[in-house]
């Protein structure tokens, strides 16, 4: 976590994902996440995976479309707790990134995988507990090196 981002502290918000969406987002494919509803906060947001994975249909139809779009995906994703952080940019209707389905688009940029941090999810923005706070601070932060392929 950056030296800015800890100060904000409170201002860090947390942002529930399903798989494998919130793995391409933190592996630095995808650039936009879809929502049907726009936020006024901008800054770090942490990225956690839901605690289910879809159905092997679906999983197969995410997979194709990510393929078409550049991104192959791993075998097994993690689930259920923090896997990553991006910047939230902003909010928009209309996007040229080949992510955007809408009909809202958040733009988001610097990702960066972090280690598994387990963390029981909630519904919107929330605030990531002080617990989930101090492990990111830990030295290291949590950082995981590389982009997984």
């Amino acid at each position: 976590m950056s030296g800015s981002a800890r100060k904000q502290g409170r201002g860090i918000k947390v942002l529930v994902i399903r798989q494998p969406w919130a793995w391409l987002i933190v592996n630095g494919f995808k650039d936009i996440e879809n929502r049907t509803w726009d936020t006024r906060y901008r800054g770090p947001l942490l990225i956690q995976a839901s605690a289910s994975l879809p159905s092997k249909r679906d999983l197969e139809e995410f997979s194709l479309y990510a393929r078409k779009r550049g991104a192959g995906l791993p075998e097994s994703f993690e689930t259920g707790g923090i896997v990553g952080m991006v910047q939230l940019e902003d909010c928009v209707l209309a996007s040229k990134s080949k992510w955007f389905l809408g009909p809202v688009g958040w733009v988001l940029s610097h990702p960066k995988r972090l280690k598994f941090i387990p963390l029981k999810g909630q519904l919107g923005l929330f605030d990531p507990p002080k617990a989930i706070l101090g492990k990111l601070a830990a030295p290291n932060g949590g950082k995981v090196k590389g982009r997984a392929k």
